[in-house]
C-alpha cells in the first residue's frame, strides 16, 4: 500500500509500532537535520547530500533498518544479535528497541555521507 508521506506511513500502523516509528524519526532528523525525508522503496528514507543515508520500515514482527552495507559493517560485532542482511538489519518487536545503537549508526552514516 503506497503512502505519500512519513506522516501517512506512520499513521497506518498500530499505535504500538507509531511510537517505535516516531521516535526513530525524531532521532534521524535530530542527527541529521540537513537530510531530506520521503517514502522511497514504500518506507521512510532519508537522503543527506543528494545520497541515501537510511531508511526504516515496520513490518508484522519487526522493524527493519536499512543504513547502507557500510553502516552495517561499521557496527558489526553490535549487531550480530540481529538479523538482517548486506544491507538490513531486523530488530524484533518483542524486543527493545535499541535507540542509542540506531543513533550510533545514524551519525556515522552522516559523517560517510560528508566526506564523500
Amino acid at each position: 500500500m503506497y503512502c505519500s508521506s512519513v506522516d501517512e506511513y506512520i499513521a497506518r500502523q498500530t499505535v504500538e509500532v507509531q511510537a517505535i516509528l516516531i521516535k526513530m524519526r525524531v532521532l534521524v532528523k535530530s542527527a541529521a537535520p540537513l537530510a531530506e525525508e520521503m517514502i522511497s522503496y514504500g518506507m521512510p528514507g532519508y537522503k543527506l547530500h543528494g545520497k541515501p543515508l537510511v531508511y526504516f520500515g515496520a513490518f508484522k514482527k519487526h522493524i527493519g533498518l536499512y543504513p547502507t552495507p557500510s553502516g552495517i559493517e561499521a557496527f558489526r560485532k553490535e549487531l550480530s544479535r540481529y538479523e538482517g542482511a548486506k544491507g538490513s538489519i531486523l530488530f524484533p518487536l518483542d524486543q527493545p528497541i535499541p535507540y542509542d545503537l540506531i543513533t550510533r549508526i545514524v551519525h556515522y552514516r552522516v559523517k560517510e555521507n560528508v566526506s564523500k
